[in-house]
């Protein structure tokens, strides 16, 4: 029998038992002053494994997805995308009041766009 994990949204998903436990047992800090040891622990690790000065934990994947709009689009720019991107059909209002950009939507094999279609 296979085993299909369903990774759409981190609201379709429930933890299991074992990560319950983990989750309970974490050592806990205030993530607001840099003192919660296990966020910390995940930042360095993932700076490591990219290779890079610092990392930073962010709670979810739109957050993340406006962080990076926000420190690399100039304020009035417009940002391409796919019309099936997230971030257009779940958070385009954020990213013009985060970002201080306008998304354009087009269509695209996955994202991706020939010179001509942009």
């Amino acid at each position: 029998m296979m085993f299909r994990v369903d990774l759409r949204s981190d609201t379709v998903t429930k933890p299991s038992k074992e990560m319950r436990r983990v989750m309970a047992e974490a050592e806990v800090g205030d993530d607001v002053f840099a003192e919660d040891p296990t966020v910390r622990a995940l930042e360095e690790r993932v700076a490591d494994l990219l290779g890079k000065e610092a990392g930073i934990f962010v709670p979810s994947g739109t957050m993340a997805n406006q962080l990076a709009l926000a420190v690399n689009a100039e304020t009035g720019c417009e940002i391409f995308c796919s019309e099936k991107a997230h971030i257009f059909n779940y958070e385009a209002a954020a990213t013009s009041v985060i970002a201080r950009a306008q998304l354009w939507p087009m269509a695209g094999d996955r994202g991706v766009f020939s010179p001509e279609e942009v």
